[in-house]
């Protein structure tokens, strides 16, 4: 009976084992080897840490991450002041079909892939778009505006394209907090802001921060939605990682940046939790 269930369980676990050694595991391990080579010749390489170097000592290639990661962080708590109130509202003020209904409403647009609801955006912000005329219906614009190809833009679109993975771990995780636990706060003597801050936000603390980490990894490794919306000079980390494999063919170089994007965007994740002062198996649990 135990070596049945041995086998049921192996069973059960090769699709995960496989999806995560062909699909994660195997091409990073690849794509680190292929980033330690350096190209010295036709079809010759050495191994060095060369490509790694460039990062570091070319200013456009750093500036362009730490502004990626920036606006990611920045998109991110944008992200998450829209969704708690959203989410709250959600999980503790309506009930039964308005609750299910409201829910619905945020996974509509996901119904429906990025590239068309960064097109939508592209309809909505270009000069002779929705916004622009009703800026110049009102008054406020003399002539078109466009709101395209700048970091507003971008921003925008990331938060829109990244709402509903801040939503879902909020929602879930305000939905465990009992009623009554919210009114013995205010029975007590507190005021909203005081039960905001001692009993609602410690408590649904975990989802913020998995909402938080989904978001910003997100946000980071985003290509279409900086491309699109913010041109060809929105300077997004992934467009460069881009333009060295398929543009330049310079895949080493790629490689690294792929890698480094990797590294310090877990640094970036595992300062999150510590700042916080939780950990991954809460978090993801």
């Amino acid at each position: 009976m135990r070596t049945e269930a041995k086998v049921g369980l192996g069973l059960l676990l090769t699709p995960l084992l496989l999806w995560l050694s062909l699909l994660i595991f195997i091409p990073h391990v690849d794509m680190f080897i292929v980033s330690l080579q350096e190209r010295i010749g036709v079809g010759k390489y050495q191994t060095s840490l060369a490509n790694y170097l460039t990062f570091f000592q070319e200013p456009l290639y750093l500036w362009t991450f730490l502004r990626t990661a920036v606006m990611s962080i920045l998109a991110t708590l944008m992200t998450l002041l829209i969704a708690f109130p959203v989410s709250y509202y959600i999980a503790k003020m309506v009930k039964g079909r308005l609750q299910s209904a409201l829910f619905l409403m945020c996974l509509v647009p996901f119904w429906v892939s990025e590239l068309v609801r960064t097109f939508g955006w592209m309809i909505l912000l270009r000069e002779t778009g929705i916004f622009s005329n009703l800026l110049q219906f009102v008054g406020l614009a003399d002539g078109p505006v466009e709101m395209l190809y700048n970091d507003g833009a971008i921003m925008l679109g990331l938060v829109y394209t990244s709402m509903l993975f801040m939503v879902v771990p909020l929602v879930t995780t305000l939905e465990s907090l009992p009623d009554e636990v919210i009114e013995a706060g205010y029975d007590l003597g507190g005021s909203g802001l005081s039960v905001l801050r001692e009993i609602i936000i410690p408590h649904a603390m975990p989802g913020i921060v998995s909402g938080c980490i989904v978001v910003f990894m997100l946000s980071l490794g985003n290509y279409l939605t900086p491309t699109m919306l913010g041109g060809k000079e929105s300077l997004w980390f992934t467009e460069l990682i881009y333009s060295q494999f398929i543009v330049r063919f310079n895949w080493e170089l790629g490689s690294a940046f792929g890698f480094m994007l990797l590294i310090l965007s877990s640094a970036i994740v595992w300062g999150m939790l510590k700042l916080t002062g939780q950990s991954l198996e809460k978090t993801m649990g």
